[in-house]
C-alpha cells in the first residue's frame, strides 16, 4: 500500500493545540514507528528532521521529507529543504501537531504514530554533511551551503542517509540509508532503503574515511566497484 494512501500530515495552514510537556527542540537522535507495514524512520540534530518511510519486507522505499524545524506550542512546522513526492503533493511547509507520552514521541496525523527512540549510538561521523568535491583536494571550487543543488548525508546514532535535492526547485534526485559503523578509519554502510533500486537493500558497503579540519575525506569504491573519492564539508 502506499504512502500516499495511508499517511499524511497537517498542511501548514492549519492549526491545532495539544497540552503536553514538548521542549523548545525534540531531542536529539533516531526514533522508529510502525504503522500499515511501513517503517517511519526519524533522524533528528538540533533543529533539523529527516522523516523516512519505507517497507521492510517486500524491500521498497516510499518517501522522504527533511529541513530545519522549530516548536510552536505543540506543533513542529518547517519549510521543507527536500520532499521526495513533491511533484505529485507540492507539499513545501507543514505543521505536525505532535506530543510526548511516557517517553514516546507521538506525531497526532492520520494515522498517529507513536515513535521509540533507539538508544545512543555516537560516532565520529554523526552530524550532517554536504557534499563539497571530488578527491583530492587541490583547491578545486567546492559546492556550499549557498548552491541549490545538494547532496546532505545524515549521520546519527548508528543510522545514515543520503538526499540529493534542490532547494530552488524542489527536485529530488534520490536516497538510501540504513545503519553505519564508524570505526578505525572504516566507514561500513548497510543499506536498508535505496529509492533508484530496492534490490540494493541488503548490501554492505566499506570505505576508508579520514576528518581533516571541517571535512571527511571518503574513499573506496562505488556501488559499481569504481574508484571514487569524495570530500564532504560540516554542515
Amino acid at each position: 500500500m502506499k504512502f500516499k494512501q495511508t499517511f499524511s500530515y497537517i498542511i501548514l495552514s492549519l492549526t491545532l493545540a495539544f497540552n503536553s510537556g514538548i521542549s523548545a527542540q525534540i531531542e536529539p537522535g533516531v526514533y522508529f514507528a510502525e504503522t500499515d507495514g511501513q517503517r517511519h524512520e526519524l533522524k533528528v540534530i538540533e533543529d533539523y528532521f529527516v522523516h523516512s518511510i519505507y517497507s521492510e519486507t517486500p524491500p521498497e522505499f516510499i518517501k522522504t521529507m527533511g529541513g530545519f524545524y522549530q516548536l510552536d506550542e505543540n506543533t513542529l512546522k518547517t519549510n521543507l529543504e527536500f520532499n521526495s513526492a513533491y511533484e505529485n503533493d507540492n507539499v513545501a511547509e507543514l505543521a505536525i501537531p505532535i506530543s510526548n507520552e511516557n517517553g514516546k514521541l507521538i506525531f497526532n496525523t492520520e494515522p498517529q504514530l507513536v515513535f521509540e527512540k533507539v538508544a545512543s549510538n555516537d560516532q565520529a561521523l554523526d552530524g550532517m554533511w554536504l557534499f563539497a568535491t571530488r578527491g583530492p583536494d587541490e583547491g578545486q571550487e567546492r559546492r556550499g551551503d549557498e548552491n541549490p543543488r545538494k547532496t546532505l548525508k545524515f549521520l546519527k546514532d548508528g543510522r545514515f542517509q543520503w538526499i540529493a535535492y534542490n532547494t530552488d526547485t524542489m527536485q529530488f534526485f534520490g536516497t538510501g540509508g540504513g545503519d553505519y559503523s564508524a570505526e578505525d578509519r572504516i566507514y561500513t554502510e548497510n543499506i536498508a532503503y535505496f529509492s533508484r533500486d530496492n534490490s540494493r537493500v541488503g548490501a554492505s558497503l566499506n570505505f576508508n574515511y579520514e576528518i581533516k579540519g571541517n571535512d571527511w575525506h571518503h574513499t573506496g569504491k562505488n556501488s559499481r566497484g569504481e574508484p571514487m573519492y569524495e570530500i564532504w564539508s560540516k554542515r
